[in-house]
């Protein structure tokens, strides 16, 4: 039976609003060519991926329950600060003007480098003491 949460709603909103914004303001500092390492698309990537692990890990089992802490950070903040859409888009355009290699170690690093950024963000999280 589906459910319907208007505040669930409004934190997903609200995070993907503030992290649209973020997005949106790495972006406009530099406007990567084909021809170079769109380092603002690839920055907001893994430190989404960082975050979302951090978010995941630290809500999930150091922090009291809440219904809207993940959907504001996880699905909102990191959802719009994350854009694997524009990734592909680059990707593609790299592959268009013949840049394979610059395609192909944009792809690997990207992923490589998210899984080690969520890795490393849960890691610290369970390393973390509780105070009592």
């Amino acid at each position: 039976m589906f459910s319907f949460d208007g505040r669930e709603l409004a934190a997903v909103f609200v995070g993907g609003a503030l992290g649209t914004v973020a997005r949106a303001a790495l972006a406009t500092f530099a406007a990567p060519d084909p021809g170079h390492w769109p380092w603002p698309t690839f920055i907001v990537n893994i430190v989404g991926a960082f975050l979302l692990g951090y978010f995941t890990t630290r809500l999930l089992e150091r922090l009291p329950v809440s219904s809207y802490r993940r959907p504001l950070l996880g699905t909102g903040v990191c959802g719009g600060l994350t854009t694997f859409s524009t990734m592909q888009v680059e990707i593609i355009k790299m592959l268009e003007h013949h840049n394979y290699g610059l395609a192909v170690g944009y792809t690997v690093a990207s992923i490589v480098a998210g899984l080690i950024a969520l890795y490393l963000a849960t890691a610290m999280v369970r390393r973390i003491r509780i105070r009592a």
